[in-house]
């Protein structure tokens, strides 16, 4: 304190500021860095607008370009972790984190991060700067960023078609569904999922008695012989005492039960109760005006004002509720089959996750939360977790299979059954 009297009066405030700096900078605790990436850190988003670059999807995994002059770091993700804490415990930088989330968002394939996926990253070996990150989904589905000449990063997606394997479940209710399912080797995913199909014609709590049977035909898809962890329910039979329940997957993504009749409501097109302008229609093949390099829009942008009620378009459940520093707030909901809708940039979500919607209740207010130009709804459509142009896309509007697909229909169910027929001890005893 002596050494700061005899300091001139004007240089004081400096030192004392700098001190406190100092020891703000060595008291702070560093697991406060470690926050969501849904939360800004220490670096903003870049104020210009990112370039998204697109391919589709490629069935096989290209080698690595310039792999000698890269030096990769393996990191298998753990329950717990989320992007910003990896990018901080690697000291790969918040900066580097941010640019590869800008390339993200028409996937948000890093938005939730799941322990058995795995993360590489490859450092240029003369900069040590990230030059490309993979996402290992699983065998069967990785996607990498590659960091272009201007810093930017574009993303390219490798989906391995692979072969799908398919065997029947069968069990008698002891307890619960649920138990006699999950005993039969269905996942919980799997058993939900089935529950939800028949929401409308059976109650699982109350109308399953003790001695009911099932039949349930379920794919897994397989990379060479490694599973990759995705499965599909196929077709479900429940046998009750005074009725049988039928669910059968047909080629439109759509579940129909043994008379063609679909088991879930048909869907809206619009998720608005007006027909908007539409102020950026879905095209993936968009060309940038400049660079001339494909930058998609895999969604309809319609322009409603801020505060607009945003609606379900089909009946399904809330699986993730996020906030995004280039989507926003956004919401997507799984829907029964092989559909899911996301709603990005919103101002107010009015759901939460895991909560059952219906078709045509309000599920938020538009927004333009994220890198958005403007107040408007962002909204996606997708199929099989590709994305569809949700204003003509053949998606379900009807409530039974066309009468011109119903011969397909019918013989896919023969198909099916006698399938179960001599796969199922069950059936025998029918």
């Amino acid at each position: 304190m002596n050494t700061v009297k005899t300091l001139p009066l004007w240089r004081q405030p400096v030192l004392a500021a700098t001190v406190l700096v100092m020891l703000v900078l060595l008291l702070w605790p560093q697991n406060k860095l470690a926050a969501e990436i849904t939360v800004p850190l220490s670096i903003e988003p870049s104020e210009a607008a990112p370039e998204f670059v697109f391919q589709q999807p490629s069935a096989t995994i290209a080698p690595l370009p310039n792999a000698d002059s890269l030096n990769s770091l393996y990191y298998a993700v753990a329950e717990g972790d989320t992007l910003s804490t990896i990018f901080d415990r690697l000291n790969i930088g918040q900066q580097a984190m941010y640019e590869v989330l800008a390339a993200d968002i028409e996937l948000l394939a890093l938005d939730v991060l799941r322990p058995g996926q795995t993360i590489i990253f490859h450092t240029d070996a003369l900069t040590d700067k990230l030059a490309v990150m993979e996402l290992v989904i699983h065998v069967g589905n990785r996607i990498r960023y590659h960091r272009n000449e201007d810093g930017t990063f574009y993303f390219e997606e490798f989906i391995l078609p692979g072969t799908w394997k398919t065997e029947v479940l069968s069990g008698e209710i002891y307890g619960s569904f649920y138990y006699s399912a999950e005993q039969a080797g269905l996942t919980a995913r799997e058993i939900q999922e089935v529950a939800t199909l028949f929401r409308e014609q059976l109650d699982f709590a109350r109308q399953i008695q003790a001695g009911d049977k099932f039949e349930i035909v379920r794919a897994s898809q397989f990379v060479e012989t490694q599973a990759t962890g995705e499965t599909r329910i196929e077709a479900v039979r429940i046998h009750r005492r005074t009725k049988t329940h039928t669910a059968f997957l047909f080629e439109d993504g759509n579940y129909y039960d043994v008379e063609g009749k679909s088991l879930a409501r048909a869907f809206n097109r619009y998720p608005v109760d007006q027909r908007y302008r539409i102020s950026s229609a879905f095209n993936p093949s968009r060309l940038h005006p400049i660079t001339g390099k494909i930058s998609p829009h895999n969604g309809t942008d319609f322009a409603v004002p801020r505060g607009t009620p945003v609606y379900a378009t089909g009946d399904g459940v809330v699986t993730r509720v996020e906030n995004h520093p280039y989507a926003g707030k956004y919401i997507v909901i799984e829907h029964s089959g092989q559909y899911r809708t996301r709603f990005l940039h919103l101002d107010r979500i009015l759901v939460r996750k895991g909560q059952r919607v219906s078709r045509g209740e309000r599920i938020a207010l538009s927004g333009n939360t994220g890198r958005s130009t403007g107040p408007h709804l962002h909204f996606e459509f997708h199929i099989n977790g590709r994305p569809v142009n949700a204003m003509r896309a053949q998606i379900p509007l009807a409530s039974s299979v066309a009468s011109a697909k119903l011969p397909d229909f019918k013989a896919r169910v023969a198909d099916i059954e006698s399938m179960i027929e001599s796969s199922s001890p069950l059936a025998s005893r029918e």
